[in-house]
């Protein structure tokens, strides 16, 4: 997909906007899990996620090749939406993203904020990102995939940055929505020849890529229905699949009562805000304890972006306590 050198320029384009983000080992995690963790802090982004690195890459290859682009149009359910929102703005060029109807309003604020023609269609993520192909044949917009090779560049600068801040991690896990962010970590992996086993998370409620690492094909779910909407994901990319079939040592599936217990272990051991999909590393961690013990495991913390009533659900007065 690409080369050492290439992911080092994309890390120097992405670092025009994007300062390196941490990667920290936090003690009461550390105790939590009877094992040492690393966090890679991809909610420390200026969109609060780790999409923005592949937007940022896949407009600046857009841009030069195509300098007369008269806009893009993408679906989201948020952190893709920001993403090519920031970067399009930072280029000059509109953009059109389309969300499902009862989108994350804080996620829809946002994209907004960023300069996005924001669009609810339809009543899921599947839906809205038909849509938005069928108009991007009418308009003349640049349609943006949920998953391509320049937004996979992108996002594997994050691994690049951690692998090179700890390349002796035994184990990383890391939350699967489309794939670039894994397909990511295993292609930044690879090029540095190092041999961290790397787990995808999933939903047990949008199951798609697990049910398909089990099955060795695609399968598709009829819903995808969790809360922690970064994960929403019913349909799997086969390019993105394909590589997580090949680098991927196992996909862990995680319940919502799991993700939101792991948001509520982010916030007191660390006062970070996770969002369902930022936590869901942290939950498949908890779940897999005991086969832990005398690792060194690192945590994608994948993005911040939860909306405060979700939040005031999974963490405030009215959660369950906390071990």
């Amino acid at each position: 997909m690409f080369d050492l050198t290439e992911l080092e320029r994309a890390h120097a384009i992405v670092g025009q906007a994007v300062p390196a983000t941490p990667a920290h080992a936090w003690p009461l995690l550390a105790e939590r899990l009877g094992t040492e963790i690393v966090v890679k802090h991809e909610n420390h982004t200026p969109i609060g996620a780790f999409k923005v690195r592949g937007g940022l890459v896949y407009l600046d290859r857009l841009k030069r090749e195509r300098p007369s682009i008269p806009g893009i149009i993408s679906a989201t359910r948020g952190n893709h939406g920001q993403s090519l929102a920031f970067a399009a703005s930072r280029h000059g060029i509109p953009a059109v993203i389309y969300v499902p109807r009862g989108n994350s309003v804080e996620k829809n604020r946002a994209m907004k904020a960023f300069g996005a023609d924001l669009v609810e269609h339809g009543q899921d993520f599947q839906a809205a990102a038909e849509e938005a192909q069928r108009r991007a044949q009418f308009t003349g917009l640049h349609m943006v995939p949920s998953f391509h090779p320049d937004l996979v560049l992108g996002v594997a600068t994050y691994a690049l940055e951690l692998f090179r801040n700890a390349p002796d991690l035994d184990i990383l896990y890391v939350p699967i929505g489309q794939g670039s962010g894994i397909c990511g970590c295993i292609m930044a992996r690879d090029l540095l020849g190092l041999k961290t086993e790397i787990v995808g998370v999933q939903s047990t409620q949008a199951p798609s890529y697990a049910l398909s690492f089990a099955a060795g094909k695609i399968v598709t779910t009829e819903t995808s229905n969790t809360l922690a909407d970064g994960m929403a994901t019913r349909i799997p990319d086969a390019n993105a699949f394909a590589l997580i079939r090949k680098g991927a040592a196992r996909i862990v599936q995680v319940t919502d009562d799991e993700v939101g217990a792991a948001i509520r272990a982010y916030w007191t051991d660390t006062h970070n805000l996770a969002e369902g999909a930022g936590a869901a590393a942290l939950a498949a961690a908890l779940q897999e304890k005991p086969k832990l013990s005398g690792k060194r495991v690192g945590l994608v913390l994948s993005g911040g972006n939860i909306d405060f009533d979700l939040f005031r659900r999974w963490v405030g007065t009215d959660a369950p306590a906390m071990a």
